[in-house]
């Protein structure tokens, strides 16, 4: 690999390790929740934090998936993968994106069933348990959509949902817990519809994040800013008199990008060359964003 290349490969692959061990830190924030939940919800009597208690222990298994995309992302392009692993990382948020889906409709069928079966309401101090568990939730999400918004990670952002849906399947069981204790017998089932509740907002918001993902897989183009910022950048360099197409797409935590360069068709094909060449260099020295590989085609400028 080119030592250009394989410098601006370093940026990228430093971001999928350094995204990788915030995944690690989700995994072992649901396996602590996970024991809490479940001790909540068998000796407190309420469903919903034994259902929290399974989803939790799910999530463990869709962040291992999330983790090892990035694993796979971070290796160097290889003579079978010249553009680098870089789709491992949306591959691995389609598959979570997938698995809240089930999530939701899982715990739908399991409210459903609650709700019909007679069964005992919940102790009051379950509350102190979903308390802790929304804040944790609400935090470690927040923290992670920012530092998927700071990378360009769509596996990252999929994960924020993931664990923001976890703070409100939390938060619908604690308004549940709180009628049904309000309300005294004939309410217990209270916490069980506020859970089916949420199952609907986090299909809808998991259909958006399956969208995104999947456009990330299907190379569906850049933002506009993006593509504005390339071709300010080209057309600074000296010799470039316009440009033509511009082309860029997200392969993971970078971007490729393909740009036609309108130069003096008089050059000899040596001074075209250098131009390309800074015009390459350029764009991977100087966007925010990381550009692991340029193409750029040269053609002679219309008089």
């Amino acid at each position: 690999m080119p030592t250009e290349l394989a410098r601006h490969h370093a940026v990228t692959q430093q971001r999928a390790h350094n995204s990788a061990r915030l995944v690690l830190r989700g995994i072992g924030l649901n396996a602590l929740l996970a024991a809490v939940k479940l001790a909540g919800g068998i000796f407190g009597h309420t469903y919903a934090l034994i259902a929290d208690a399974a989803e939790s222990i799910l999530d463990i298994l869709s962040s291992t998936l999330v983790w090892a995309g990035f694993r796979v992302a971070a290796q160097p392009p290889d003579a079978n993968h010249p553009y680098g692993h870089g789709k491992a990382e949306p591959l691995a948020g389609l598959a979570v994106a997938v698995i809240i889906f089930a999530l939701a409709a899982w715990v739908a069928m399991h409210s459903l069933h609650e709700i019909v079966t007679p069964h005992q309401g919940p102790a009051w101090w379950t509350l102190l348990v979903l308390a802790g568990v929304i804040v944790a939730k609400t935090w470690f999400s927040r923290r992670m959509g920012l530092a998927g918004e700071a990378v360009g990670s769509t596996a990252l952002g999929i994960e924020a949902l993931h664990h923001w849906s976890d703070a409100m399947t939390s938060a619908a069981a604690f308004i549940g817990i709180c009628i049904a204790l309000w309300g005294g017998k004939g309410w217990e089932t209270a916490d069980d519809w506020a859970a089916l509740f949420a199952c609907v907002i986090i299909a809808f918001n998991g259909f958006g994040m399956f969208t995104k993902a999947l456009g990330d897989v299907m190379d569906i183009s850049v933002p506009k800013n993006f593509e504005d910022e390339v071709r300010m950048i080209a057309l600074a360099v000296p010799g470039v008199r316009a440009l033509d197409k511009v082309r860029a797409r997200k392969s993971g935590l970078s971007h490729l990008v393909d740009i036609q360069v309108r130069v003096d068709g008089n050059l000899s094909v040596r001074a075209g060359h250098d131009i390309a060449h800074a015009v390459k260099d350029t764009l991977l020295a100087s966007s925010p964003h990381a550009i692991t590989d340029v193409t750029v085609h040269i053609e002679p400028a219309r008089d």
